[in-house]
């Protein structure tokens, strides 16, 4: 049970500026991901876009790893698996190369549309949703 509440703790876990880090870092993902998206649909020098693929992908990872920390059964709900997808989709860009546009504005209307949901929707477990010990963890 121990191993259980280091993952799933009965009260979510937060740290200091907390809220303001998160948007910070949920500008930079924004800013950082049009720019990304801008420059592929005008063809620009992938060179030119390296940087700002390593501030989309580490913006967005970040932010997932500040909601992991709270806890793990994020990973569980509708947002988390939303965040793994589009994690999944962009990994997917070196292989579809010449469909790159398309994914990432794939990626690009998941985001919009998962960020807009209400919080019944996206807070739903999806995965393990009848698992017994995350209940009893909560309550």
């Amino acid at each position: 049970m121990a191993c259980l509440n280091i993952f799933f703790p009965k009260k979510l876990r937060s740290f200091p500026h907390r809220r303001n880090i998160r948007i910070a870092l949920r500008t930079l993902h924004i800013l950082s991901g049009g720019v990304l998206l801008g420059g592929h649909i005008f063809n620009q020098p992938v060179d030119a876009l390296q940087v700002w693929l390593l501030a989309t992908l580490c913006s967005g990872l970040l932010l997932l790893l500040t909601d992991v920390y709270a806890s793990a059964t994020i990973l569980f709900e509708l947002r988390g698996l939303v965040g793994l997808l589009k994690i999944g989709l962009l990994l997917l860009v070196p292989i579809f190369w010449p469909q790159r546009v398309l994914i990432l504005l794939l990626i690009l209307i998941i985001g919009a549309v998962s960020s807009h949901m209400t919080g019944r929707l996206r807070h739903r477990r999806i995965l393990f949703a009848q698992c017994r010990a995350i209940d009893y963890l909560k309550s």
